[in-house]
C-alpha cells in the first residue's frame, strides 16, 4: 500500500503545471531571491495540496470498495449520519439551555391559577359531554328495542321472513340440478331468525 502511495505522489509531482505566465515584476519589498524563493514554495505546496487530492481519492475507492463488501449501503452512512448530528445537537449548549429555559416555562405554565382553572372547566366539561353521550346512547338503545317491539317492526320482519323463503323456494325447486345441503326437498326451511 506504502509503495503505491509512493506512485502517486510521483504521479502528482508531473501533474501540477507551474505558471510561468503569472511571473511579471517582483512585488514591492521583495528581492528576486525573495521571490524565487517563494514561487519554488508555492510550487511545492501545489503539488503536495495535488497529491494529497489524488491519494485522498484513492482512499475513497477504497473505503467505498471495503464498504460494498461489508454490504453496508450510502443509507446506512446517512443515518449514522443523522443520528450523530442529532446526537451532538442534543448535547450542545444551545439545546440543553433552551431545553432547561422551556423546562422552567413549563412549570410556571402548569403552576398557574389560570393554567388550573381552565384545566378543572375542560375536565367538567368532559365528564358532562361523557355523561350526555353516554345518555343519549342509552335513549336511542332503548327506542331502537321498542321499536323492535312495535307492530309495525313485527310486520316487516314477517314480510321479510316470507319474501326469503319463497326465494330459498324457489332455488330449491329450479332446474339447474342443485339441491339444498339440508336435504329438505320440496319443504321451506324452518327458519326463526328475523332476516
Amino acid at each position: 500500500m506504502e509503495s503505491a502511495n509512493q506512485g502517486l505522489l510521483a504521479d502528482a509531482m508531473t501533474d501540477v503545471p507551474v505558471d510561468n505566465a503569472a511571473r511579471g515584476a517582483a512585488p514591492e519589498g521583495l528581492t528576486l531571491a525573495e521571490e524565487e524563493e517563494l514561487r519554488a514554495e508555492l510550487a511545492k505546496v501545489e503539488e503536495e495540496i495535488g497529491t494529497l487530492r489524488q491519494v485522498l481519492a484513492a482512499k475513497e475507492r477504497h473505503c467505498g470498495e471495503l464498504k460494498r463488501k461489508l454490504g453496508l449501503t450510502p443509507l446506512d452512512g446517512l443515518k449514522q449520519n443523522l443520528s450523530k448530528s442529532w446526537h451532538d445537537v442534543q448535547v450542545s449548549n444551545a439545546y440543553v439551555k433552551t431545553s432547561e429555559k422551556l423546562g422552567e416555562w413549563n412549570d410556571k405554565v402548569t403552576q398557574s391559577d389560570f393554567y388550573k382553572k381552565t384545566q378543572e372547566t375542560l375536565s367538567q366539561a368532559g365528564q358532562k359531554t361523557s355523561a350526555a353521550l353516554s345518555n343519549v346512547g342509552s335513549v336511542i338503545s332503548r327506542k331502537l328495542g321498542d321499536m323492535r317491539n312495535s307492530a309495525t317492526f313485527k310486520s316487516f320482519e314477517d314480510r321479510v321472513g316470507t319474501i326469503k323463503s319463497r326465494v330459498v323456494g324457489s332455488r330449491e325447486n329450479s332446474t339447474d340440478g342443485l339441491h339444498s345441503p339440508s336435504g329438505a326437498g320440496d319443504k321451506p326451511p324452518q327458519d326463526n331468525a328475523p332476516f
